[in-house]
């Protein structure tokens, strides 16, 4: 989401911050399928008011009406810390402000600080425990910032790989999900920061993402969607968030049967529920459903709920429940006490050290032909790509960090290579665009670092001309008002409608002196080009730069790239895909010409390693051409020192992938049916049902181009010993698993369990049942248990409403990834007597 600052109340589209939580459990669907057997919401309610304490009753009772509205609605912070979000409290009455802030990587205030890897590489460890320690990074930090309520951690699925948000959320498996989001819940509140998971449901894509209506049915929604946020309840969330869309017909922020049905009536949450940025669609339904706030304007939670309370449209015990589900929440993070838990110091060192050990531990090695990785000692090695020079941090949106400090990947590289070894670095391909060439402009003007006052205007006007025909991209950086570009009568960089003008990359959108950039792309004739500048300073001044980069300047790129290539033992070439909130991608390809320089520079020299700084799947038409490859995601702060450690060997890869990448656009479960992705008439069909992800490919026997769980280490492993039973808790799934080869690794093997012949309900071949982080030292063996909960085994059921535990025989597999299994053993499931 934008700042804070650029958000219209009147603009429904703009600034969408969060998404918003939980874990719901269950149907949505037919009103009467998701009603039965719930408690109703009266009775939700009484039960809810036993858990408030005379403290948060006797506040209660001495509120006014318009202080009660106070809490449901957001408000402008007169002391603006830069967070997204702020409730004002009751000073009269001792309740303090609340403030909310962004931070699925790190919290987004004014203030630096840690700025963590992206959520789906925290996954790729594999090692929940990791994620209690980013939880307990963030909580301390939100709390030590100033913030109260942090907007984060997003659980929804990776279900399209072209959803802009992929980076912010784990997996496209509900179990690796669930058990993420539980530790890191645990590690945010444990530090005294309240979490919102998010988002309340089924928010899948960014596109069309305030309008479209997801049609899910209701196993699919128990079975996947939903058991992450169920999770993120069990786990003591305090807050959830609800989504945008529609679900099945019914804004999710008015649907009674989410909000009061599933999420409060069948997983007893305690919590509030508040909207997404401007995802309110009305003041009775809202209320009625179960809505408890409105951020960040007071459209449909201010005045206008006042009326409808006064007039008696809206009870106002619906008002006092609201409130009361605040408070409760605030007591019990001591909020409401007369002294209040004392704000810690923030500890930037020890949050660097987490970020370090965890972009380490989820590096994620997906090919390794000829052991081209880890480098050698000594000899040389060529640094390509905007990305190895410039550290790729964080995507845009609400997950994008200001950090402390980020260090140059190639300047990492230079420093573990030492005085033994040569790092030399190229281009290879220009993200911030090049002067404009000298003699181009009549009359001559320098456009590289033009000043402008404060309450000044600067004007130019004149001929740009072009020598030969090309593409042209424009590239425009400033530090105030963008500047008017006007080429031919057309505005190159006019302001984009809705939340788009806000949302436009962790990367490409910022230069490295922190000037804001947008790009144009266009075809130029040869020849004179009229072009009209004007740049304001407005209050405090700006500078700006007006620059290029095309077809000849690309070429030039490219071609230094490869004289470096063809000069070096070994090529680490950085390529990038800069995802964002607020629009999901078009194109699994590498952007901006990247396919081109690796093909040339892997042909130049074949022991180049990618080093891929992406948000999710892409496709790799050049996959053959080099001898690594090495997803790093956007991996935060210290991503540049762990790069280094891990191309050289200090310690393994030891991530593995948490979603599947397909060979191509048309192989993955998404492809060839719009009504999937991206919906068709502002309607979007889960109909793939239980089949995502892994499920998909293993269902049409296709081969993905990397399967989920898959990751390469510099060792090997063996699997031994496997045994499964039936414990009546669960299934206990035993083996050895042993280091094989010649130094330390990280093996994380995966238990995967296959359908049941007693159930009549759709099922899919098989699902991760468990898994284990492994690290074994060379030659070394160890026995491992994994235990499989009822849970993960069992089945939704649509006619009764409620789980079925999947009996009989199933057979279970070990392996390294879901695409290599190479042990399977069978076990009986046997229910309870009695049940």
């Amino acid at each position: 989401m934008p700042d804070s600052g650029t958000s219209n109340a009147k603009n429904p589209d703009g600034i969408s911050r969060r998404t918003a939580l939980r874990r719901m459990g269950g149907a949505i669907m037919v009103a009467a399928a998701v009603t039965a057997g719930l408690p109703s919401l009266a009775e939700a309610d009484e039960e809810r008011e036993r858990g408030a304490g005379p403290r948060v009753e006797s506040l209660l009772g001495k509120l006014t009406l318009d202080e009660k509205l106070g809490f449901l609605h957001g408000a402008k912070d007169p002391h603006d810390l830069g967070q997204a979000g702020y409730i004002p409290g009751v000073p009269r009455l001792g309740i303090p402000p609340l403030r909310l802030a962004d931070g699925p990587a790190g919290v987004r205030v004014t203030e630096h600080a840690t700025a963590l890897p992206a959520p789906v590489l925290l996954a790729s460890t594999f090692d929940p425990a990791l994620a209690r320690r980013y939880g307990q990074v963030i909580g301390r930090e939100g709390r030590a910032l100033g913030q109260d309520v942090l907007l984060s951690p997003m659980v929804n699925l990776i279900r399209t790989p072209y959803a802009g948000r992929n980076f912010e959320t784990f997996s496209e498996d509900p179990l690796l999900s669930s058990d993420m989001v539980v530790e890191e819940i645990g590690g945010i509140q444990g530090e005294g920061l309240i979490a919102t998971v998010k988002h309340f449901a089924l928010n899948n894509q960014e596109k069309d993402r305030m309008s479209i209506d997801v049609r899910a049915d209701e196993q699919t929604m128990y079975e996947l969607e939903l058991r992450g946020f169920e999770a993120a309840v069990e786990a003591g969330a305090g807050s959830v968030m609800g989504s945008y869309n529609k679900v099945n017909g019914t804004p999710a922020c008015d649907n009674k049967e989410l909000l009061s049905g599933i999420l409060r009536g069948r997983w007893h949450f305690a919590g509030w529920v508040m909207t997404d940025w401007y995802a309110t669609h009305s003041t009775v339904a809202g209320m009625a459903a179960g809505l408890d706030m409105e951020m960040p304007s007071e459209d449909a939670f201010g005045a206008a709920l006042k009326r409808a309370v006064t007039d008696g449209t809206v009870p106002e015990a619906q008002v006092d429940a609201a409130v009361r589900r605040i408070l409760v929440v605030m007591e019990r993070f001591g909020l409401l006490a007369a002294e209040p838990p004392p704000r810690p110091g923030r500890d930037a060192k020890a949050g660097a050290a987490v970020a370090l050990d965890i972009a380490k531990a989820g590096a994620t090695l997906l090919r390794n032909k000829d052991r081209t990785l880890p480098l050698p000692e000594g000899g040389s090695v060529a640094v390509v790509g905007a990305t190895g020079y410039v550290p790729f941090v964080s995507g845009g949106g609400s997950a994008h960090v200001v950090p402390d400090r980020a260090d140059s990947p190639y300047q990492a590289i230079k420093d573990r290579a030492g005085d033994g070894g040569s790092v030399t670095y190229a281009l290879g391909g220009d993200i911030y665009g090049k002067a404009l060439p000298g003699g181009a402009l009549a009359p001559a003007v320098d456009l590289e670092e033009r000043a402008v006052g404060a309450g000044q205007t600067w004007t130019y006007e004149g001929t740009l001309t072009v020598d030969e025909a090309d593409a042209w991209t424009f590239v425009v950086h400033y530090s105030g008002e963008r500047p008017k570009v006007v080429l031919d009568g057309a505005e190159l960089f006019p302001l984009l409608p809705g939340s788009a003008e806000f949302f436009s990359g962790g990367l490409v959108s910022i230069a490295p002196d922190a000037l804001a950039v947008r790009h144009k792309s266009l075809d130029l004739a040869a020849g004179p080009h009229r072009l009209q500048i004007t740049a304001k300073g407005g209050d405090k001044g700006q500078t700006f730069r007006l620059r290029r980069v095309t077809g000849v300047t690309r070429a030039g790129d490219v071609a230094d790239a490869v004289r470096a290539a063809s000069g070096a033992d070994h090529v680490v070439l950085f390529a990038y895909e800069d995802a964002t909130e607020g629009q999901d991608r078009t194109s699994l390809a590498l952007p901006d010409h990247q396919e081109a320089l690796i093909a040339a520079v892997a042909k130049a020299n074949p022991r180049t390693t990618v080093v891929l700084n992406s948000s999710s799947a892409i496709t790799m038409p050049w996959l053959d051409k080099v001898g690594a490859v090495l997803q790093m995601y956007y991996p935060g702060q210290e991503g540049a020192e762990a790069t280094a450690a891990v191309l050289y060997g200090d310690c393994d890869a030891g991530g593995r992938l948490t979603q599947s990448f397909p060979t191509s656009e048309d192989t993955h479960p998404m492809s060839g049916d719009p009504r999937r992705y991206p919906g068709v008439n502002g309607v979007e069909e889960y109909s793939e049902r239980l089949h995502l992800g892994y499920r998909w490919y293993d269902a049409k026997k296709v081969k993905p181009l990397f399967p989920f769980g898959h990751g390469l280490s510099y060792t090997s492993f063996g699997y031994e010993d496997l045994r499964a039973r039936w414990t009546g808790r669960g299934i206990e799934v035993s083996f050895t698993v042993r280091n094989t080869g010649k130094r330390a690794g990280v093996a994380v093997p995966q238990v995967y369990v296959g359908s049941s012949p007693d159930l009549q309900l759709d099922q899919v071949v098989r699902v991760l049942g468990g898994y284990r982080r492994v690290p074994l030292e060379a030659g070394e063996r160890r026995p491992v248990t994994v235990r499989v909960a009822p849970r993960t085994i069992s089945s939704w059921d649509s006619g009764r409403h409620t789980w079925v535990l999947g009996t009989g025989k199933r057979t279970v597999w070990l392996g390294a990834s879901a695409g290599d299994l190479v042990r399977r053993t069978d076990v009986v499931v046997e229910r309870e007597r009695g049940k």
